[in-house]
């Protein structure tokens, strides 16, 4: 049908001729609501990202001397986080002299991501930037899938 023709049609509708595949020729194009068409395009990509899961990370600081409480109660904080999808920062503050013991600081930062349990597992390792320790933890692909098994 000609162009003029199809526009005509769609003008005494009260719709618009709009252009679904602009490649081949002739050209295909469509009579309907375009308002109401983008309407519903930005419905469904409004539910899409409704449906992305966000992911933030998480800060836990820990000090050169914790104590056993201070270091069971970010465990099982560093534990929620994890099971709750996010990633986790680690992070270890050294002064005066506790500086001139790096290679105890690094081992005390290894120890807490082993209490911490099989699933966690460093995505960034650790890095030492002045005086600070800092790693970044995540949850291991095997742990995430056998979480949506059992939820299946």
């Amino acid at each position: 049908m000609p162009t003029f023709k199809a526009l005509a049609l769609a003008q005494e509708q009260g719709l618009d001729l709009v252009e679904v595949n602009p490649t081949v020729r002739p050209s295909i194009v469509k009579i309907m609501d375009f308002g109401q068409f983008q309407y519903k395009q930005s419905k469904i990509v409004q539910a899409q990202k409704a449906k992305v899961k966000k992911i933030e990370v998480k800060g836990i600081r820990l000090s050169f001397k914790i104590g056993q409480h201070d270091k069971d109660m970010r465990l099982k904080q560093a534990r929620k986080f994890l099971d709750e999808g996010h990633k986790v920062k680690l992070e270890m503050g050294l002064r005066g002299r506790e500086r001139a013991h790096m290679d105890l600081a690094r081992e005390n930062m290894m120890k807490f991501v082993r209490e911490i349990g099989d699933d966690a597992v460093v995505e960034v390792p650790l890095s030492k930037m002045g005086g600070r320790l800092n790693m970044q933890i995540g949850k291991s692909k095997s742990a995430v899938k056998t979480k949506t098994e059992e939820a299946e």
